[in-house]
């Protein structure tokens, strides 16, 4: 649970969404993608972890009105799962954040390839004791 914090805390400093007192825009699409798949690997990891698969099905069209307020909804998410571990809250988790990747202009395309990209050299490192 605290991997997939700092990964949603990295993602969102890559988008600078909070950084109102900044004049630098976010960081290039390509490196904002790999931090959001960081970000789908752990939640998919603990839905292993619990026995929990995510399936169309489950997909709730939870739209966001500004990225900053869906970081909030994601970080209440694992907040909620992270006390009752159950599948409906996992699936509240996954679901916002998915509305936070299509906030992103994610397509499902998009995130699949560097998903499996990433995937591949997570497994690459673990290999190497990285």
């Amino acid at each position: 649970m605290l991997a997939l914090n700092v990964e949603v805390g990295e993602l969102a400093n890559e988008t600078r969404c909070f950084k109102y007192w900044s004049q630098k825009g976010p960081s290039d699409r390509d490196v904002i993608l790999e931090e959001y798949v960081d970000g789908i690997h752990f939640i998919l990891s603990l839905g292993l972890d619990f026995g929990y698969r995510f399936n169309n099905e489950s997909k709730n069209s939870r739209s966001v009105s500004t990225l900053t307020k869906g970081f909030h909804l994601v970080y209440e998410c694992i907040e909620l799962f992270k006390q009752s571990k159950s599948k409906d809250d996992y699936m509240k988790l996954m679901n916002s954040y998915l509305a936070l990747g299509e906030h992103l202009s994610f397509s499902t395309n998009e995130v699949v390839r560097a998903y499996l990209s990433k995937n591949e050299e997570n497994h690459n490192r673990q290999q190497s004791g990285y």
